[in-house]
């Protein structure tokens, strides 16, 4: 299992869902978008940051465990 992967294709996915939501707001400028950004958006980053600490740690334990089987 390769957990070092998936952090990157999770890191690399919320940079571009966060280009793609700056390019949205250019021309999306209402009440809903405001709404969107404060239900979803503004929790990304530390939602993400949390996982890939998670997908961290479980590739260590992971490591860990492979190392004491061997």
């Amino acid at each position: 299992m390769n957990l070092s992967g998936n952090k990157s294709r999770v890191t690399g996915l919320t940079k571009e869902i966060s280009f793609r939501w700056a390019a949205a707001r250019e021309h999306w400028r209402d009440a809903k978008s405001e709404e969107f950004q404060h239900r979803f958006m503004q929790h990304l980053f530390p939602r993400t940051n949390q996982a890939v600490a998670a997908i961290e740690r479980l590739d260590e334990l992971l490591k860990r465990i492979r190392k004491e089987c061997e």
